[in-house]
């Protein structure tokens, strides 16, 4: 075989610039790619990673902040049950959960969480439209943990005796105002998430030690206030069975207090591992991870208890319906009653910052979640990459969803537990098809049933809060109306992100290109032997103008996964009784055939010339089977793509058709 021309790199990199604004409005907007945002989530470098325990603390902003309001929720949900419906919580916590997503954790050490595991589980068509199906419920939780956030902000704000007499009717515009400030914020670009999150999260949970531990020195040393909350258990309910009922009733909207699950296997790429190998330093990592889930868990499984039963025994029921004082802030209204003004607007301001930082870290996961799944399905345009564009979306539809629920956060905690629910439901039903695909029959069947339990919960919160749904069925639609358009948009987009040629092909890139002419037959692999490349060769050599006697390469594009949108293109040179074929794999035919060509133009310098014979059938169907199946009348949308990327008919490799 001959030696490998220099002029024959083994890669292709960067066959079209993408075109950025060059100065005003536009660049400003695409300066920022996601790639480069700083936040909550950001996917810092190896030199940027933290302690287990640090990054538990940026998960904690998210997580630990819910019980500003969890408490408030929990008491208007199951009234005096409410620390019964909250231990079914944490024992779904402990038992459920966390065996759950410690499995996450292992099968995505990435970040991707139980997102990234089903979309490596369901491939195809099916597969893509199932994550995108749960991109809208992942969308809900998100801007809804923005709104609730502000929302529960704006109603610590209010409710301090030292705030203005005028603000305290304005819920609504201060929640928007909080908003703007957050949007501003990630515009401006956003940094030292990890070093701020260490010391609120400390303070807070420091702050609500010492509201539980003088809420349970005041239950025990006034026991009338016990006696009533038994006596109201006993004239609600006839029976421990009925209470066990109600409970379980009530619990679906509980699982407010579930949501650190996926942010804490979100931040994995930010915790520090030991290790003199990859797959130490990975082991190390999982392990890492494992011990902030669960030492997460663990903590919040004990605050959720002990604030629960405090607030339910030491509250007045009225305190906590709309207008009442402990509404939307159970925990700083015990902090005001029993440790003064002062503590309480101590507490009040920590609350406020640790609500806010949560917002920040619900953006920040929402701008790494859609550049990671829709422009890479091609189901959102490239702008869907930068930072400021997606910020100023996400503001909007925030701000509509709190002017919506007139900034009231028991009005939107339906709509936050449908979101967290499917999220749940999602990462349940990932690890039961590990397991079995495992073939670990009691895994299976415990992580089955606790998929069922989610399932329950998000079923019977749908039926009772079912602005929830509605909500996430919008973003559905806004996504799938979005994905389709831009698909069919796309379609002539070069679709390689890279591609690589073995030694083989290079070498006969390389004597086709001293050979003086680079003459390339696309065609479609049926046995593969030597005679179909003869009949081929001579079928082509009749219809169209290959010199006489002139070498050709045969150029053969199998199509893997047609949901894919980009790949990177692996050309393998293959000797075949003489004939000289380059084959590679691409979810799109059309798209990989124009790349390579592209390609050998810029190695060799020489115009490469692809010879083709016209397709069969009707060309709506075959539209539909290269938007569906990538492929279809290859030929003129090989040309058709190739025109898009090069506006000189004099520089486009040449398409030739006949038959």
């Amino acid at each position: 075989m001959s030696t490998t021309p220099d002029v024959v790199p083994p890669s292709c990199d960067s066959l079209v610039r993408v075109q950025r604004p060059s100065r005003g409005l536009g660049r400003w907007l695409l300066d920022h790619r996601v790639e480069e945002v700083e936040g909550p989530e950001a996917r810092e470098t190896s030199t940027d990673q933290h302690p287990w325990w640090q990054v538990m603390c940026l998960t904690g902003v998210d997580y630990f902040s819910t019980l500003s309001y969890l408490p408030g929720i929990a008491a208007l949900a199951a009234g005096a049950l409410s620390p019964l419906a909250t231990l079914l919580i944490v024992l779904l916590t402990l038992f459920g959960m966390l065996p759950i997503y410690r499995r996450v954790a292992a099968e995505s050490p990435g970040g991707h969480g139980s997102l990234g595991m089903l979309e490596n589980l369901l491939s195809f068509w099916g597969g893509k439209l199932f994550v995108l199906v749960l991109l809208g419920f992942v969308a809900t939780s998100w801007i809804v943990t923005i709104t609730l956030s502000s929302a529960d902000a704006t109603a610590h704000i209010v409710e301090n005796p030292f705030t203005p007499g005028f603000l305290q009717d304005q819920h609504v515009l201060i929640t928007v105002g909080l908003l703007a400030v957050l949007a501003a914020v990630f515009l401006a670009g956003f940094s030292e998430a990890v070093r701020i999150a260490i010391p609120l999260v400390v303070g807070y949970l420091l702050l609500n030690a010492v509201v539980v531990a003088v809420g349970l020195a005041e239950i025990a040393t006034h026991p009338g206030q016990l006696d009533g909350w038994q006596e109201a258990l006993r004239t609600g309910y006839g029976s421990w069975g009925e209470a066990a009922r109600m409970a379980v009733l009530a619990f679906p909207l509980l699982v407010l207090g579930l949501s650190g699950f996926e942010t804490g296997v979100s931040m994995m790429p930010l915790v520090q591992a030991e290790g003199a190998t990859p797959e130490e330093r990975l082991a190390a990592r999982i392990r890492n991870t494992r011990r902030l889930l669960t030492v997460a868990a663990a903590i919040m499984s004990v605050y959720l208890l002990a604030t629960s039963f405090v607030t339910t025994v030491l509250i007045p029921p009225a305190e906590f319906a709309d207008g009442g004082q402990a509404n939307g802030r159970a925990l700083s209204y015990l902090a005001h009653e029993y440790l003064g003004n002062g503590f309480g607007t101590v507490y009040d301001i920590a609350s406020i910052l640790i609500l806010w930082f949560a917002g920040a870290s619900a953006m920040a996961g929402l701008i790494n979640i859609v550049p990671r799944y829709l422009p890479g399905y091609g189901m959102a345009p490239e702008w869907g990459r930068a930072v400021r564009p997606v910020v100023l979306v996400y503001t909007a539809v925030a701000i509509y969803l709190t002017v919506l629920f007139r900034a009231d956060v028991n009005a939107q905690a339906g709509a936050y537990a449908t979101g967290i629910l499917a999220m749940m439901v999602s990462a349940a039903f990932a690890v039961t098809i590990t397991a079995r695909r495992g073939r670990q029959g009691a895994a299976m069947l415990w992580f089955g049933l606790v998929t069922l339990v989610l399932v329950y919960a998000l079923l019977d919160n749908v039926i009772e809060k079912p602005d929830g749904i509605v909500i996430s069925l919008g973003f559905i639609l806004g996504i799938g109306v979005v994905s389709l358009v831009s698909r069919v948009w796309r379609s002539t987009e070069l679709r390689a992100e890279r591609i690589e040629f073995d030694d083989t092909a290079r070498a006969f890139i390389g004597d086709a290109i001293k050979a003086g002419g680079l003459h390339i037959i696309a065609n479609k692999r049926q046995a593969g032997d030597a005679r179909e490349y003869e009949l081929k060769e001579r079928e082509q050599r009749a219809m169209n103008p290959i010199p006489p006697g002139g070498p050709v390469l045969f150029l053969e594009v199998d199509v893997q996964d047609p949901s894919d949108f980009s790949s990177v293109l692996t050309v393998r040179g293959v000797d075949v009784a003489g004939y000289r074929v380059l084959r590679t794999t691409s979810p799109a035919v059309p798209n990989a055939l124009a790349a390579i060509l592209l390609c050998l133009r810029n190695v060799s310098g020489l115009r490469p010339h692809c010879y083709f014979e016209w397709s069969e059938g009707h060309p709506l169907a075959s539209l539909f089977r290269y938007l569906l199946f990538g492929e279809g009348d290859t030929a003129p949308v090989t040309r058709e793509v190739l025109r898009e990327v090069e506006g000189d008919p004099r520089r486009r490799p040449a398409i030739h058709v006949g038959g």
